[in-house]
């Protein structure tokens, strides 16, 4: 009797278990699928490894003058409109800044709205987002849409319906934590970061079962071996990064309020099962509080995406003194790196480096200026993957009410989170930037759960002798070198996007969508929308024929000053100063503009 009593329970566990096999491979094969097909664009950044590519054609350099909105859609929300629209099949989702509403629209009836969720939630969690009230998108799998909420509340929506299937809670907004992330669907499970690095929590990564939101893992930027999931195997630069690695690294307990917060892109390779992502900048932005090399914020991650352990890790700026955040997405090529063949991870960070590393083992290959203004580092040693600092740039140098000044980049970085593209045909990244540099004062800071926790004072402004505030380039990895350049008036917030017919499409702040070609950079189309634009550039194809999306709608870190209505040169952490004339070329909005060949 106990033995067949044994029987059942071993047949009911492992049917249990094909069970959960079986839907981690639906929800993931589903999703692979049409991350497949060019006519969909099924994830944040159209495919796992973050290449913001279509293989489209039908949009080309000889036609690309023709293009013409031919519908647009008004989502009712002001403020900043970062991400893009997913488009699955026939409907397209699309979402806005706080209260974070999302649409489905019915590409077969002249984007008839389908459905709309709005939540509902406290207004108070807007005080404690730190550079606007942005959401950077929506997610797919299982038939579910996922939205991160500004009050962190993960929700899974029935894509069809727009009814509820699940919510959890990923942080605690009366501490700073907020959500502005895109998460992303990576099997049966959904990963999201969180925000609030200006407030002193504590950053991480969340794993949450995509069947009903239960938690599967949790993995922190900052704090003990635990809790950021290291184990013995656990690598920088080749070497185990060994017993306390983080908590030696901070002077006493100030590593609970560390910052290294996770609000950036993630990426996936399925080949190594490794999920990638960045971390943030340390708390206090006052570096003469906090010693050391405050390990493990600034720092791209590579994690088992089952388990969460990490299996390698590697830090950029050490001892962050200029608010450098790491969270900028990882590119997935395979390129040419050194003329040699790799499996490669491109990372363009807002420190003005863009860093290469090979995405299996950590090894760092190349660390290069994308920005010619760069002037707090000379380079980065290879061997030892620090930067060569300039000690005239140290913003602690001169103790705590010294103003150090002229440091480039400025703390948004020669590129923050607007994403950029790569071509795996020319094999040529193309990368929207900031051209800003600051002065910076640090003053002392005391840390209260829910307040500020920035301590420093910092003006904005183009480098010396030059009056715009961004470029549009195009990078070769394999020379380590930018091919070409455009400069813009503003900084290029928008994501970009490359096509197999050899166009290249961004958006600018004052609010111009344009294509160029990705051979030389020369202007081929270009459209003022509604507002400036710091959304992405998506890319789609219904019945047959070829259309590119953008949000437009002014905001983010540099057009705060447009949307949070305020005025001083040093408010919005230094950016209203440097943007202050962006309100003589556009104005607020909520708008999505299609364009086609006509």
């Amino acid at each position: 009797m106990k033995q067949q009593t044994l029987s059942r329970v071993c047949a009911m566990m492992l049917g249990i278990g094909a069970l959960a096999v079986s839907f981690q491979a639906q929800a993931n094969d589903e999703l692979v699928k049409l991350s497949k097909d060019s006519a969909n664009w099924s994830m944040p950044a159209g495919d796992y490894a973050n290449q913001r590519h279509s293989a489209l054609k039908q949009i080309t350099v000889a036609n690309a003058s023709k293009l013409r909105p031919v519908w647009s859609f008004s989502t009712g929300v002001l403020r900043g409109h970062e991400g893009g629209p997913l488009i699955i099949g026939d409907v397209m989702y699309v979402h806005t800044p706080f209260p974070n509403k999302v649409f489905a629209l019915d590409l077969n009836d002249n984007g008839r709205i389908i459905w709309v969720y709005e939540p509902k939630q406290d207004p108070d969690v807007i005080p404690v987002m730190c550079c606007d009230t942005v959401n950077r998108g929506v997610a797919y799998g299982d038939g579910k849409i996922i939205l991160h909420q500004a009050d962190n509340g993960l929700v899974a929506l029935n894509a069809k319906t727009g009814k509820e299937v699940w919510k959890v809670m990923t942080g605690d907004a009366k501490k700073g934590e907020t959500g502005t992330s895109a998460p992303l669907v990576i099997k049966d499970k959904v990963m999201v970061g969180i925000s609030g690095g200006e407030f002193g929590i504590q950053g991480r990564l969340m794993s949450f079962n995509l069947k009903d939101g239960s938690k599967a893992w949790t993995a922190y930027s900052v704090g003990t071996d635990d809790q950021i999931l290291f184990d013995d195997k656990t690598t920088a630069m080749g070497k185990p990064v060994g017993k306390d690695s983080s908590i030696k690294t901070w002077q006493g307990d100030q590593w609970k309020t560390g910052g290294g917060s996770t609000w950036g892109w993630i990426s996936y390779d399925p080949d190594t099962n490794l999920v990638y992502y960045g971390s943030g900048n340390p708390s206090t932005w006052n570096p003469v509080q906090r010693p050391g090399d405050n390990k493990w914020s600034m720092t791209v991650f590579a994690r088992d995406a089952d388990t969460g352990v990490a299996k390698w890790v590697y830090q950029m700026t050490p001892h962050d003194e200029w608010d450098y955040d790491g969270i900028n997405e990882m590119i997935l090529a395979n390129t040419k790196v050194n003329g040699k063949e790799t499996k490669a991870l491109v990372h363009f960070d807002r420190n003005g480096f863009a860093y290469v590393l090979d995405r299996v083992t950590g090894e760092l290959l190349q660390a290069n200026k994308f920005d010619p203004a760069v002037n707090w580092a000379t380079g980065v040693n290879l061997k030892t993957g620090l930067p060569d600092r300039v000690k005239k740039y140290s913003t602690e140098a001169g103790g705590e009410d010294h103003n150090t000044k002229g440091i480039c980049p400025a703390a948004l970085g020669s590129k923050d989170e607007q994403p950029a593209s790569f071509d795996p045909k020319t094999h040529m990244f193309y990368v929207p930037t900031n051209h800003v540099c600051m002065d910076y004062e640090p003053f002392k800071v005391s840390y209260t759960a829910g307040q500020p926790f920035v301590g420093a004072t910092l003006s904005m402004f183009p480098p010396a002798g030059e009056d715009h505030l961004g470029n549009f380039i195009a990078y070769d990895v394999d020379k380590g070198k930018i091919n070409w350049s455009i400069p813009e008036t503003f900084s290029v917030w928008a994501g970009a996007l490359s096509t197999d017919s050899g166009v290249v499409f961004y958006g600018t702040l004052d609010g111009f969508l344009k294509a160029v070609d990705a051979k030389n950079g020369k202007l081929l189309y270009k459209y003022k929308t509604p507002s400036g634009i710091i959304g992405n550039v998506t890319p789609y194809e219904h019945k047959g024929k070829e259309y590119i999306a953008v949000l437009s709608g002014v905001g983010g870190w540099a057009g705060i000053g447009m949307a949070a209505g305020l005025a001083g040169d040093t408010e919005g952490l230094g950016a209203v100063g440097a943007y202050k004339a962006l309100s003589s070329y556009t104005q607020l909005g909520g708008v999505l503009t299609v364009f086609a060949v006509e």
